[in-house]
């Protein structure tokens, strides 16, 4: 630990403050700049006691916030906690204080955190998204923006592909087409910024496995308990077989419930389910032959 009163203490022996987080030289009782930090829960009380009691207050530092949590409040009238008002020259410091912290606030920089994260509030309501998604979401953001690739671009578009690859990365199975519907933004479009933004990042997130959105087309056509056990079945046998690679994983998991529902005799068109799934019927026919030329009669 490094002190600033060192040179003057010959026998440094430190002290912890649990009330104020201040760490003193029990010998020469000097106190050191570093502050204790309380790594236990906040405590909140339910009466107004043993809530002003609580050493710990605010609500916790968050990347989806533009200021992160940190704002700052200077009040407009020049004066004191005890009500006096300041003198002449700690006006004028104030004044300037207040401007330095208004054009803070209003930078492009800043303008354009608070049109991304108050769509990634949104975007996080239509379409369910965890905390870490929506987090690693605002980190991707900002990362963007430190490498200046904001400037001429579209913030929804960028923010909506920050999603998408978010995401990915957290393994939380949503199609870019979900995305790009809860972002109002063309799916053609949100391809390239996500190709774009890849390669500027440098990240190379692992695509989605059919299995991860097997559930969701079964629950959304409402196919029977055996018809969805056989279809997961079913993709772990294509999966082993190498047959889903280079697919996409939503048309596989399509074609797949498509089978198990033929195989079952449950009448699920091939409509409902391009519905439930966003994947055209011609692309389910088209992945549901190839499994069953593959497979055999392993189907």
């Amino acid at each position: 630990m490094s002190v600033i009163h060192e040179k003057n203490c010959k026998n440094l022996n430190p002290i912890t403050d649990v009330s104020t987080g201040e760490i003193a030289c029990r010998s020469c009782g000097s106190v050191i700049l570093e502050k204790a930090v309380e790594l236990g829960p906040e405590m909140v009380g339910l009466s107004k006691e043993e809530y002003e009691s609580n050493t710990r207050v605010g609500r916790k530092l968050s990347l989806k916030l533009s200021d992160m949590g940190l704002s700052t409040i200077i009040q407009k009238n020049n004066k004191d906690s005890t009500g006096k008002s300041l003198s002449s020259e700690n006006a004028r410091i104030f004044h300037r204080l207040r401007l330095w912290d208004r054009n803070s606030r209003y930078r492009q920089e800043q303008k354009s955190f608070i049109k991304a994260f108050t769509l990634l509030d949104g975007i996080k309501t239509k379409l369910g998204l965890p905390e870490p998604v929506v987090e690693k979401s605002a980190y991707l953001f900002r990362k963007a923006s430190a490498k200046k690739i904001l400037s001429g671009r579209s913030t929804v578009g960028i923010l909506c592909a920050t999603v998408y690859m978010a995401c990915r990365l957290t393994s939380t199975p949503r199609t870019i087409q979900d995305i790009a519907l809860a972002g109002n933004v063309k799916k053609k479009y949100l391809q390239g910024v996500c190709r774009f933004l890849m390669q500027e990042l440098d990240i190379n997130p692992e695509t989605f496995s059919p299995i991860d959105f097997v559930e969701r087309v079964a629950k959304a056509v409402k196919v029977g308990n055996k018809t969805r056990l056989d279809a997961l079945k079913m993709i772990s046998a294509v999966q082993n077989k190498g047959i889903s690679t280079s697919k996409n994983p939503m048309a596989i998991a399509a074609a797949v419930v498509h089978l198990a529902a033929t195989a079952n005799n449950e009448k699920i068109s091939q409509i409902k389910i391009a519905q439930a799934s966003g994947i055209s019927a011609v692309t389910i026919r088209d992945r549901a032959k190839e499994i069953r030329q593959k497979m055999g009669g392993e189907i």
